[in-house]
């Protein structure tokens, strides 16, 4: 754990970490805790190695960074036994045990004219008690900062010598503890926002409309990157009310489209997603969940929008939720919703949380090879050219109207979020409406074996089974494994479609265990209650495990809640 303040670079120095660890072939799993603000008050990062896969934050920590007092104050009750405190002595001293302190700001601010550098210099001093490599502790930081330039990277080059000589000199020190190497060397480090945006660019995403909100503005910063080289469009809206109807413009228009929010910008963001839905016009809005409500705390970890979206506007319209759990899932999920949106013309939504958003993790590269853009019922100039008349909004089988965006030759239409008839004309008519609610809301039963299904994870035989969806998914294999190794068997369902309920997946899971611990990021146990709602004959089995502190679970945190266990 690295913790000091807002602007003495923490999360720099987890990169580092992260990075090094990496290099090494080891599982890393970064975590951050900071406020809503530019600089000030208390920020720490979290970096966890290991061979295993890891995707959790640790119970406890073994060594812990301290720029300032109140990082001590704060880590103290987070070390090991063993734990280890590495601390800037410029401004004060640490009471701890087994804690070495140097006065990294004044170090590098002489040489270097700058005590910013103490973060790199507090990174040479980590490599020698961790025994890096010094080699490789070096090529960290040329791969880190070469794009900023010379200066920058000779500076901080220098930080770095200036931290591993202060610590090489210092007793007790150097090789403390020891880094092994691990067997995950074609693995990557990045986050969930950075997924989802290369997913919205392999999956054919064209048109991008945002407004900056935590946790999920990384998305567009990612998107204004990469979109242009493909001939996408970036567009920063003025708010969220904007950024949406962007969207539905240029998805009528014939684009791929996305927006990404949190959310304060989703409930503004409601009456768009409304019309998008009345209308019939594809969309996908990725949801980075943070704590609410009203602003709530920006920067910090909840599941708490479910029944918002699944709720979503006054009226009834069909959307499908989809909830990735890692990286990889994002990617493909998000290629997914671009085709699921446009295969039954509905709003989609990517139910993500910060952690998974924002966190930096080990994952699979992104194989973007089997990716396909299914653009649905479009009609192509030449079946356009056969028709003897357009219904923009006609009933069909499935409930999917062939369409054809405006500016085709010989075609023409009207799009209206009011109740229309098939030709798109505003209606009152009853028979029609009856016809309309059935053709939109029926959708989300004949889509029902092309969303994406449920995994589950453990044996089949076990009587304790575990749900979960998002990032809870790194914490409860980390359970599993734990409990596996007392002789406990559990079995855990992550359910990749939270809405419509996939109950042809959950009902003979619930049917097969003893209990079922649905495992969330919110005070009411929102997925449990909509599992409870849809599956009401297996109310008496499930039972919440539930946390709404800002922070993810722990493993310890879910293990001490299984009744059986304890």
């Amino acid at each position: 754990m690295i913790g000091g303040q807002g602007g003495d670079g923490t999360l720099t120095v987890s990169d580092l970490l992260g990075r090094y660890f990496r290099k090494r072939g080891l599982y890393v799993y970064t975590s951050r805790n900071v406020l809503s603000r530019i600089r000030g008050g208390h920020a720490d990062a979290s970096v966890r190695a290991s061979r295993d896969a890891v995707a959790a934050v640790k119970s406890k920590v073994d060594v812990l960074v301290a720029f300032d007092r109140e990082a001590i104050e704060l880590g103290r009750a987070e070390l090991e036994s063993h734990g280890f405190v590495l601390y800037d002595s410029t401004t004060f001293q640490s009471d701890l045990p087994n804690s070495v302190g140097f006065p990294f700001a004044t170090l590098v601010g002489g040489p270097l004219g700058a005590p910013i550098f103490k973060n790199t210099a507090a990174y040479g001093a980590l490599s020698v008690l961790l025994g890096f490599d010094p080699a490789m502790t070096r090529s960290v930081i040329e791969e880190r900062f070469k794009r900023r330039g010379g200066e920058a990277l000779e500076k901080n080059l220098k930080a770095l010598e200036i931290g591993r000589k202060a610590a090489l000199e210092a007793p007790g020190v150097a090789g403390r503890f020891s880094v092994t190497d691990g067997d995950a060397h074609n693995l990557i480090l990045t986050t969930g926002n950075q997924a989802v945006a290369l997913g919205f660019v392999v999956g054919g995403g064209r048109f991008f409309a945002g407004y900056p909100i935590t946790p999920a503005t990384e998305i567009m910063e990612y998107l204004q990157r990469y979109l242009p080289a493909f001939h996408g469009v970036v567009r920063q809206a003025e708010d969220e009310l904007a950024a949406v109807n962007m969207i539905i413009g240029a998805s009528y228009a014939g684009a791929r489209v996305m927006t990404s929010t949190s959310g304060p910008g989703l409930s503004l963001m409601t009456e768009g997603i409304g019309h998008a839905g009345a209308a019939e016009v594809p969309i996908v809005i990725a949801d980075c969940q943070r704590v609410g409500p009203s602003t709530g705390q920006p920067t910090r970890h909840e599941q708490s929008d479910l029944s918002h979206l699944a709720n979503l506007g006054h009226g009834e319209f069909p959307r499908f939720i989809l909830a990735p759990a890692t990286p990889d899932d994002a990617f493909h999920l998000t290629i997914d919703a671009l085709n699921l949106a446009d295969r039954w013309r509905l709003p989609v939504i990517l139910l993500l949380d910060q952690a998974l958003c924002q966190n930096t993790t080990t994952s699979v590269r992104f194989d973007g090879t089997g990716a396909r853009v299914d653009r649905g019922k479009r009609l192509a100039s030449d079946a356009a050219e056969r028709l003897t008349q357009y219904k923009v909004y006609e009933a069909t089988e499935d409930g999917v109207s062939p369409f054809a965006p405006p500016g085709t030759p010989g075609l023409w239409s009207e799009v209206t979020g009011n109740e229309h008839d098939e030709w798109g004309h505003v209606s009152v008519n009853v028979p029609n409406r009856i016809r309309m609610m059935r053709k939109r809301m029926e959708k989300m039963v004949k889509a029902r074996d092309e969303l994406p299904s449920c995994r589950t994870f453990g044996p089949s035989s076990a009587k304790i089974g575990l749900i979960g969806y998002g990032s809870t998914s790194g914490p409860i294999d980390e359970v599993q494994r734990t409990l596996s190794n007392r002789g406990v068997a559990t079995r855990y369902l992550q359910a990749r479609t939270v809405y419509p309920v996939p109950v042809h997946e959950i009902d003979p899971f619930l049917a097969s265990v003893d209990v079922a611990y649905v495992i969330e990021h919110n005070y009411t146990g929102q997925f449990a209650r909509l599992l409870r709602e849809t599956m009401p004959w297996h109310h008496a089995k499930m039972r919440s495990i539930l946390k709404y502190d800002g922070h993810t679970f722990r493993a310890p945190d879910v293990i001490a809640e299984i009744r059986e266990v304890a």
